[in-house]
């Protein structure tokens, strides 16, 4: 299904909202079960997880959203070192509880493979469950791919289950899996820029509904 969607930077006044659209669509994924077994109380912590990152990347890379704040993709301008969120640790087992280690290690797994080079790091691609199977997903990532391709510069994000397909459509090579303990896999995935900015068939509706970057 081909999606017109109106992207925008996200304001200071929408990181609420995108941090919510984050937990809302991670929700379902067997990640956010392993990182917070307690059903009752996943939501709001993921919620409040995300918040951190979303801010952080406020300062230190970008947020762009659709204009109903639908969809919404979340990243790192790591062209070179970056400092974790201020007070992270603490804000972490605020936000966390007793499921802090387990996002830590997450948050560990994923930075010893990440790249050193310069590149761009997609942390979270999110769709609004209700918004899902209508190829806003793959709208979001289009316009990331051709933002990258402008500046020539490598993506690196990080996926599980159904997102892995959307990405390999625009561009991005899985690298050997990372399994978490008890848990599940999480493929991270790089993506080389092309000067003659590919454009993929168009993605089907199934496809475009369920990318999720998870990187953080």
């Amino acid at each position: 299904m081909d999606v017109t969607a109106r992207i925008r930077a996200a304001r200071w006044a929408d990181k609420d909202k995108v941090a919510a659209l984050i937990a809302d669509a991670l929700h379902p994924d067997p990640l956010a079960a392993w990182l917070v077994p307690e059903a009752t109380h996943r939501r709001r912590i993921l919620t409040d997880v995300a918040a951190i990152w979303v801010e952080h990347a406020m300062f230190y890379g970008d947020t762009h959203v659709t204009d109903d704040l639908n969809a919404a993709a979340v990243g790192f301008h790591r062209y070179r070192s970056i400092p974790p969120p201020a007070n992270y640790r603490s804000r972490l087992a605020d936000a966390a509880g007793d499921h802090a280690e387990r996002f830590e290690i997450l948050d560990g797994l994923l930075s010893a493979r990440r790249p050193t080079e310069p590149h761009y790091h997609l942390a979270f691609l999110a769709v609004a469950p209700a918004a899902q199977r209508q190829g806003i997903g793959a709208a979001m990532l289009a316009h990331h791919r051709d933002r990258l391709d402008r500046v020539d510069l490598p993506s690196w994000t990080d996926a599980t289950g159904e997102g892995q397909d959307i990405y390999t459509r625009y561009g991005y090579t899985p690298q050997e899996a990372i399994r978490l303990p008890d848990g599940p896999a999480v493929a991270p995935m790089r993506r080389t820029p092309t000067s003659g900015s590919h454009r993929p068939d168009a993605v089907s509706a199934a496809g475009g509904s369920q990318a999720r970057g998870l990187g953080v």
